[in-house]
């Protein structure tokens, strides 16, 4: 064969090559795909692996067996099958997914079917114990006493270990709540029931919300409609009453910790001594700038002392309990910005502070716990970069820090039962999902064990650039973080629509180190559709310290429109950008940004889409709204300022605001208020409601709601 001919072939081997590889990098992205309501979004995330620890040992949980994973290989050996469980148990348990291994140095593994759990011996092939389940969301067991708490009509309930069953409460009602959250899930809250270390006594939560205000929301899917209140206590009104009860199942008496009255008072972050006789708590006042953490005696409710108290000119807002340290149970660890950023601090029993144990200009994000052996604790931060999360091991005395991941990224880590090891989720920009294996100990060289490793699920489909950067906030110091998503096919010679999608508020943030730099799927399918997409974490985001987020104390959604407008102010600054073509986006607090967006700078957007919407804040909760505006009679200078109703008359571009007819969140009354003021000033919003939906759109409703989003900035920016 000639030179020639090799060289023919060559080229037309090439060519043919072509139209592959362009195809298996052009397939288009729809709804279905990218929203997590869609019909096919399981198939479109990365893959994942579910794991579990018994003690030290990492278990991978699958359906149909249960394995034990060798942490220096990461091969894989079965440990029970479904049948061994279906046998060994007599449950008909369906899957093991959700099997459990309570006790570190036992071979026992806690099954359920749904109506009983068995504790089951798999070494013996023997159930050792079995108990009922009372199929409340709100069931708590204890793996000490093997005693369940649960709520059933309203009223809370214990089962022993033994199988009996006790009514603890007669007078729950919708009204009267026992064992659920309370104070609307603020303050780090997210149950209601509390068992001591040893699982022979009960502290929980009762609500006594006969005060508060009933919202008039409507059940339509009755022949005719129905009352559906909502309690919803709003600023500067009458909020719930909080008390904290104790029941010992020895006893069986019941008593409530002696806080005094509790009107107008908040309690949160309940926890034990490791000796199950004192409870601790963090007791705020209404105006959320006290807050104190007081010791009660279990046995009888009395006060026993007030260890520490944290004061604040705007407000102080604990989020986490006290962790006692497990070596010395003289000593805790409390978590405290006091200096500025969440920190940990080492006190005494008797509340002294004995050493701050982290400190720097970046936040804890979370405590994972101790490793006993070496006496140290276990936690992520940011203290690589305000956009990654990744995790640390540090000595009690602070001196040495370890840390336990790649240094890259945003990293989630559970600590193993006997907190020699953490299972380390993460990912990176460029990096799906990925699992690794990791020594907890401050002394180890070696590094962490690659066991699994995610696919790119969007290796076939035409893929946007995602990109992150900075830009100062109007204080003009402040670093900002932003994320880009480019159209797919960018040509920088042309002039793109933007889409500026925000939240904008407290206790979140759009831009980190994970996949896509955050990117929601959303801005995927609209870069595919020809939209460049720009998001920013304004101050008053979270993880940056307290004078970040507190800089929009008393008047929320001003700082944060000045640093979105110097979003504005850079985005107009490249070439591709088209300025005349900008919209905006956002759910909840993004709807109240992007309304508040629209309304002060009309002549610069477009077009806005505002989902759940706050208008208004005196109609927002007790909690949160009054601890970043305070009521509406102490500052009624920065109501006026923020409340969007004074600026429908404003409205120039295309603004489409959609609600869930039933939110119990941001209720209606904000939406339908702006309207009508809309209506006597001219203005001409859209509107559309989600009917029997909360604050969220829940399952395939989400993606009809997309569609509507996608449509409209379609109709009228593209």
């Amino acid at each position: 064969m000639t030179t020639k001919t090799l060289r023919l072939l060559a080229k037309i081997l090439f060519l043919t090559m072509i139209p592959i590889s362009a195809s298996a990098q052009t397939r288009q992205f729809t709804l279905e795909d990218l929203n997590y309501g869609g019909n096919n979004y399981r198939n479109m995330v990365p893959k994942n692996k579910f794991t579990t620890w018994w003690g030290d040992e990492l278990i991978h949980l699958d359906v149909e067996e249960c394995l034990i994973v060798d942490k220096k290989s990461g091969r894989e050996k079965t440990l029970l099958t479904l049948e061994n469980a279906k046998a060994w148990s007599g449950l008909k348990v369906r899957s093991l997914l959700y099997a459990q291994f309570p006790y570190a140095d036992r071979p026992l593994v806690l099954l359920s079917d749904g109506k009983e759990r068995a504790l089951v011996d798999w070494k013996t092939g023997k159930a050792t114990w079995k108990g009922s389940v009372s199929g409340s969301d709100t069931e708590e067991w204890n793996k000490a006493s093997k005693a369940s708490a649960f709520v059933k009509d309203n009223q809370l309930y214990v089962c022993d270990g033994s199988g009996n069953t006790r009514q603890l409460t007669t007078d729950g009602s919708r009204n009267i709540v026992y064992g659920q959250s309370v104070h609307r899930n603020e303050f780090g809250i997210e149950g209601g029931l509390f068992w001591s270390p040893d699982g022979n006594r009960l502290a929980f939560y009762r609500m006594d919300q006969s005060m508060v205000t009933d919202y008039p929301l409507v059940d339509i899917d009755t022949r005719v409609a129905e009352q559906a209140p909502e309690k919803y206590p709003m600023a500067g009104m009458a909020s719930h009453k909080v008390t904290v009860g104790v029941y010992d199942l020895a006893t069986g008496n019941t008593v409530y910790l002696k806080a005094g009255d509790p009107t107008d008072r908040y309690f949160t972050n309940i926890s034990w001594s490791p000796d199950s006789k004192t409870i601790y708590m963090f007791e705020l006042n209404r105006d959320q700038n006290d807050c104190r953490l007081v010791s009660y005696d279990a046995s009888n409710g009395e006060k026993k002392a007030e260890l520490y108290r944290e004061q604040d000119d705007k407000y102080v807002e604990p989020q986490h309990p006290i962790a006692f340290l497990p070596w010395d149970c003289t000593k805790f660890v409390m978590q405290s910005q006091k200096d500025g950023y969440n920190h940990l601090y080492l006190l005494d029993a008797n509340g002294k502070e004995i050493r701050q144990i982290t400190k720097g200009k970046w936040v804890v994000m979370d405590m994972l716990g101790f490793n006993t052996k070496e006496k140290t604790i276990v936690y992520s931060s940011n203290q690589i970069s305000p956009i990654q999360r990744n995790t640390f091991a540090i000595t009690v005395d602070g001196a040495k820090t370890r840390q336990l991941d790649n240094g890259k990224g945003y990293h989630y880590a559970s600590l193993s039962g006997k907190s020699g090891y953490v299972l380390d989720r993460y990912s990176e920009p460029d990096v799906p999902r990925a699992i690794d294996i990791a020594p907890t100990t401050i002394k180890a060289k070696n590094k962490p064990l690659a066991y699994f490793r995610a696919d790119n699920p969007w290796k076939d489909y035409a893929v946007p650039e995602y990109s992150c950067g900075s830009i100062k906030a109007a204080d003009g110091t402040t670093d900002l973080f932003y994320r880009m998503v480019k159209p797919v096919n960018f040509d920088e010679t042309k002039k793109y629509p933007t889409i500026i999608y925000v939240y904008g508020g407290p206790h979140a943030h759009n831009v980190d180190a994970t996949w896509h730099y955050g990117s929601r799927g959303w801005e995927t399918y609209m870069a595919q559709k020809g939209y460049l997409l720009f998001i920013l974490d304004n101050r008053g985001s979270e993880n940056r310290g307290k004078d970040f987020e507190q800089a929009t104390f008393r008047h929320l959604g001003q700082e944060e429109m000045k640093d979105q407008m110097k979003g504005v102010e850079y985005l107009k600054s490249l070439p591709y950008v088209d300025e005349a073509r900008i919209g905006v986006h956002g759910w909840s607090f993004g709807g109240f940004m992007t309304t508040s967006l629209m309304t002060n700078y009309p002549d610069v957007f477009k077009v806005g889409v505002a989902g759940g919407p706050v208008i208004d804040w005196k109609w927002y909760e007790v909690m949160y709204g009054e601890r970043y505006m305070d009521t509406p009679e102490s500052n009624p200078e920065g109501y006026a300022q923020t409340s969007l109703i004074s600026k429908a008359k404003n409205l120039k571009g295309k603004l489409q605001i959609i609600i869930g007819l039933n939110d119990p969140v941001v209720v209606p009354q904000h939406a339908l208020s702006f309207i009508k003021e809309c209506i006597l000033q001219g203005t001409q919003p859209d509107f559309f409601v989600y009917p029997g939906e909360p604050h969220n759109m829940r399952g395939h409703q989400s993606t009809h709601l997309h569609e509507r989003i996608s449509q409209y900035f379609d109709d009228y920016l593209k």
